[in-house]
Parts: structure tokens; sequence; C-alpha cells
């Protein structure tokens, strides 16, 4: 076993993660992440992904990759001829835009020109035309006849009235909005707030408590990639699968009929739990247990 692997082994068992469980968080497979803490590197596909595979099962155990290339460097292989290739297909791309832009530019005066004598032919056409407009015989009289506007009291009347109407009604709008708002914060203060509390918490298991509420309602959301198992306190399970962002990111499961749920999140540091919209606050930093068990017991309101 390489010293690399061992302390890839190392951080893992510490983090309480068996091979099985860095599995499911990094989707690699088992027998690669074998490889890796044995230092045996023959069944990768290629440099590439060993130093892929290495990165993002040092990040799964909260290790710093740059730190762990810098630091065994001379264990973990170089993958410079795999990036030849990309290099040389970015040559041939660069001489394909260079010949493309040359025709561009064989074919640029020519649009130029035509522009311009399409642009004198429109200033022509222009000033003909207003020319052949106008009429020598047309006198424009200079004697304009005043406007006479009549003033009708009726319509000064209607529009009084429709005015009274209306600051009638947007009052009486305005008193009508102010007593719901009244009500709805009357409502508001009459309804006791639901408690989520921590009861105890041992290694990555934590117990809250729920009281002062009428629901049940969990929802866990995803912030990147997390394994997610919700279950009540008799072993019944609601939903086991991995939540992604960009795809499956959330799932919410009314737990109102249970007194106990129990939710396993597979990686903390991707995963929010919100009960009755309320946001659980893990108890347990998610940087030190990257695998934590949440159970919530829930005492309905009028019990």
């Amino acid at each position: 076993m390489s010293e690399l692997g061992n302390r890839l082994k190392e951080a893992r068992l510490a983090k309480g993660l068996s091979l099985e469980d860095v599995q499911t968080i990094t989707k690699i497979q088992k027998r690669y992440l074998v490889g890796i803490e044995e230092g045996n590197y023959s069944g990768m596909p290629g440099n590439f992904y060993v130093r892929a595979f290495i990165k993002q099962y040092a990040e799964s155990l909260g290790l710093n990759p740059e730190e762990i290339f810098e630091t065994y460097k001379n264990e973990i292989p170089a993958s410079y001829n795999e990036e030849l290739p990309q290099k040389l297909s970015r040559v041939k791309t660069h001489k394909k835009i260079s010949q493309s832009h040359s025709k561009i530019y064989d074919i640029l005066p020519k649009i130029l020109i035509a522009v311009f004598v399409i642009s004198i032919a429109s200033v022509i056409y222009y000033f003909y035309a207003s020319k052949v407009g106008q009429d020598p015989n047309e006198q424009v009289s200079s004697e304009n006849e005043p406007v006479k506007y009549v003033k009708s009291e009726n319509l000064e009347n209607a529009k009084e009235v429709e005015k009274e109407k209306s600051s009638s009604k947007e009052k009486e709008k305005v008193e009508n909005q102010t007593k719901e708002e009244e009500k709805e914060q009357t409502s508001t203060q009459n309804v006791p707030t639901q408690e989520l509390a921590v009861v105890t918490t041992s290694g990555r298991k934590t117990t809250y408590s729920l009281t002062n509420a009428d629901k049940f309602i969990v929802k866990v959301v995803s912030k990147g990639e997390s394994w997610i198992n919700i279950r009540n306190g008799k072993g019944k399970s609601f939903y086991s699968g991995t939540l992604k962002a960009g795809e499956t990111d959330s799932y919410t499961a009314d737990l109102t009929g249970e007194s106990e749920a129990i939710i396993v999140v597979g990686r903390t540091l991707d995963a929010d739990i919100y009960v009755n919209d309320q946001k659980l606050e893990y108890q347990i930093n998610p940087a030190d247990k990257v695998r934590q068990d949440i159970t919530i017991q829930f005492v309905p309101k009028n019990e």
C-alpha cells in the first residue's frame, strides 16, 4: 500500500465511511477506490482518470486536492501525454479559423462599395421625390381662423360627480385593506409557533423534538449531490436515493401520521433539511461528519 493510499484510507476511516459509502458519494467504482488505496493504477482507464479519481476521492473526505497532488507527486502519474492531442487539435482549429477570416476580408471591400452605391442612389431619389411633390401653384394661407372653445357646464358637472365616486371607492378600498391586514396580524399573533429543539447528540447521530405543530412535513434539498434515506421509527422507507442539483434536487415527505422520522444524509455539506418550511440547523458541523443520522420526534400540538 502506498503512502497516498494510507492517508486516504485513514481519512476515510476517521470519517466513519466504508468504500461503499465513498462509491455512493463520488460515483467512482469500488474497484478503482481499492486500486487508489493500494497504489495500483494498472486497472484505471488512463492517467487522466487516475488524477481525476484521486481529486474527487480527496474532496469527498474534506482533504485539499492541491496539497495531496503536491505531497505525493512522485506516486501520482502525470497526464501530460494525454493533453498533447488536444493541443494539436486546437492548432488545427486555429488554422481553419484563419482561413475563413481571410475569405471574409476578400469579400468585405465589395460589400462596402455596394453599400456606398446604394446610399448615393437613395439620396438622389429622396431629393428628386421632394421636388416632384411640391406644387408651385399651391399657396399657404397666412391667415388662420381662430378656434373657438365652448365650455359645457353639464360635462364639468359630470366630471366632478365621477371624481367624487372614484375618491369614495378608493377610500373604501383602503379601509377594507387595512381591516384585512389587522385581521391577519391578529390571527398570526394567536397562532403558536412550532419549536424544533435538539434533544441529544452522540457521534454522528442527533435527535430533535418537534412541538407546537399540527403537521410534520420534511423536505430535503440538495445543493450538489447527496445520498438520502428517509424512514419512520418502525423502519418503513419513504425515500432512498441520490439527490443531485440540476436533476432531482429535492424530495418532500408528509410524515404527519408518524411519531418519529429518521433521515440519513450521505453528504451533509450538500443537503439542507426543512421541517414545515423551517430550516434544520445541523448540531454537528457538516465538515466534521460527512454522513449524519437525524432523528425527529414529532409531538402533535393537540397532545
